[in-house]
């Protein structure tokens, strides 16, 4: 299956092809970044579509077969993880084109902005450890540049802060590869997770395991190794916030942490609960913590990036408690989350851009004045709350659903009771900005903002109202990739592959 390469090399040539762009016909790099964001989109929709009939697609790179060679390993859960960030990448590349229209050096935003979408692509079709790292290297050290695009004070010390936190995670997991390729002789996932079921679960096994998870903890920013993410998010422009938030750190973040635990270490609550019951507590500390400290806010951008780090404690509480119910409403949440958070910071964006601030305290009766602004905004909260008939909704209802099928009937009070601190935080936007009564001066969003907003509304309406064939066709398939656990060795083996 020679498409699966095209989910990395395509972003990544088009990194290499906007420079020229720039130098000849800039007006055509917005044009040229949004076909190639489309053509990702169109691209992942195909492979989850192929993915219905394979479990899974092995492209030997080279020509070169496992475990000598580097291989890229497309299952259901890849198929998933690439159609959630080829969304996110297409919306913010339609809105970015009046946003960042008085920036100079367009253009390498626009490079940083396909190197940041080649790597987390990458992040998710290799089959291969180290090159797992090199491809979340590519995204990280794209977002440092990214959030530190504006070159103001703020923004270079929020970019920093960020860098220093992000190489500490990522020499962690480079400590990790190097001590498990000392031990295993390979880098191939399917190789080392055969080579980890001899070495069995000794010391070694969870020292390996914790210094991974310890690195994917601060990629995702979790309590309390959140403290860049608030920061980072407010300084970087609109549409790398939406990216950073609704997708970008989930891939650093939860879909390597999931892949290791599941696929590579065959973990599951059955033969590791007290693991699980560690990922269910960091996920209450994050949805506690920072949702109590998002409602002492008052920039826009930061409050939304406290809410993130709160959000994806749902994520984890889903993967912690580990069966089917709990993973797929785990992997659903990554999906609802991307779509409502990356809305709400497109939301900000457009805010920041007709009327130059953040504050919260400064912004009044925008509701009427940017009507497409403000309904997009209540429509993506309404799904982060959880809300009927949005797409967040069923999202939660499946990590509801897991807790009382294992048996923490207190876990799912828990869960739903701390979607108070949603409501709280996301009604002091909505109060201080869009209804409470004022005269800040700002224009009508344009028109390729509104575009990009809608587009992100829509898929929460139409994948709410579709959910049981989001559930059967993308979601439930990727937790049976997960879930599948130590067959993911055997499949990628055992699988045809192709040249390239």
């Amino acid at each position: 299956m020679t498409f699966i390469p095209l989910f990395f090399v395509l972003p990544l040539a088009a990194a290499f092809i906007i420079p020229i762009l720039g130098k000849i016909a800039k007006s055509l790099i917005w044009i040229f970044v949004t076909l190639v964001s489309f053509a990702l989109f169109v691209l992942a929709l195909y492979g989850a579509a192929v993915t219905q009939e394979v479990p899974m697609i092995v492209y030997q790179m080279g020509n070169w077969p496992p475990p000598l060679g580097i291989v890229m390993a497309f299952d259901s859960f890849s198929a998933f993880m690439t159609l959630v960030i080829s969304m996110l990448v297409f919306a913010g590349s339609v809105f970015s084109l009046r946003y960042i229209s008085h920036y100079t050096g367009q253009w390498k935003f626009y490079t940083l902005y396909m190197l940041i979408t080649a790597g987390m692509m990458g992040i998710v079709i290799t089959g291969d450890l180290f090159n797992m790292f090199v491809f979340l290297e590519i995204a990280a050290i794209s977002s440092y540049a990214l959030v530190a695009f504006g070159v103001d004070a703020e923004e270079l010390e929020a970019s920093f802060k960020y860098m220093v936190m992000g190489e500490v995670g990522g020499l962690t997991f480079l400590l990790a590869i190097a001590l498990l390729y000392a031990k295993t002789s390979t880098l191939n996932l399917a190789d080392i997770s055969n080579s980890l079921q001899l070495v069995g679960h000794t010391p070694f096994f969870w020292l390996v395991l914790g210094m991974m998870l310890l690195a994917f903890s601060i990629k995702s920013a979790f309590v309390p190794f959140h403290s860049w993410l608030p920061d980072a998010h407010p300084a970087a422009p609109a549409p790398i916030s939406s990216l950073l938030s609704g997708i970008f750190i989930k891939v650093l973040g939860m879909y390597t942490a999931a892949r290791i635990i599941f696929n590579v270490f065959g973990l599951s609550r059955a033969n590791a609960p007290a693991l699980f019951n560690v990922l269910v507590g960091i996920g209450l500390l994050s949805i506690a913590f920072a949702g109590v400290t998002a409602l002492s806010q008052k920039d826009y951008k930061r409050l939304l990036g406290y809410s993130s780090v709160s959000q994806v404690g749902y994520i984890m509480l889903g993967f912690g408690i580990g069966n089917y119910y709990g993973v797929a409403g785990a992997i659903f949440y990554i999906l609802a989350h991307a779509l409502a958070k990356g809305l709400l910071f497109l939301t900000s964006g457009s805010v920041v851009n007709a009327t130059g601030t953040r504050d919260l305290t400064k912004l009044a009766g925008l509701g009427e004045k940017m009507s497409t602004t403000a309904w997009s905004f209540r429509f993506g909260s309404m799904s982060l709350i959880g809300l009927p008939p949005f797409v967040g909704f069923f999202a939660k209802w499946l990590i509801c659903l897991g807790a009382l099928k294992a048996g923490f009937g207190w876990l799912a009070v828990v869960a739903i009771a701390l979607s108070v601190l949603t409501l709280s935080y996301l009604l002091k936007i909505e109060n201080s900005v869009f209804m409470k009564k004022g005269k800040t001066q700002a224009a009508k969003a344009p028109f390729t903002m509104r575009i990009a907003m809608v587009f992100l509304v829509v898929l929460i309406i139409v994948l709410g109202i579709g959910f049981q064939s989001v559930i059967e066709f993308i979601v439930g398939p990727a937790a049976n990739a997960l879930l599948r656990g130590l067959e993911y060795a055997n499949l990628v083996f055992g699988s045809a592959a192709v040249g390239f």
